[in-house]
């Protein structure tokens, strides 16, 4: 299914959200918006993603 992924379009196989961060490699804690709509973690694995959703994922940053 095509998606927009951080802004680049992707072909992805998952059809939840949960199945796109392991296909794509996420793991440990990220924060994740479907449509400028924040997902929290506890919804993830029942979240369908649909063709043109546009997916943002971001990892904490640590620094000072």
């Amino acid at each position: 299914m095509k998606i927009v992924l951080n802004g680049e379009p992707r072909e992805v196989r998952a059809e939840t959200l949960a199945e796109l961060l392991q296909e794509c490699g996420f793991s440990g804690r990220v924060a994740t918006a479907v449509n400028e709509d924040f997902v929290p973690s506890s919804l993830r694995i029942a979240h369908a993603l649909k063709v043109g959703d546009r997916v943002e994922i971001v990892a904490p940053m640590q620094g000072g």
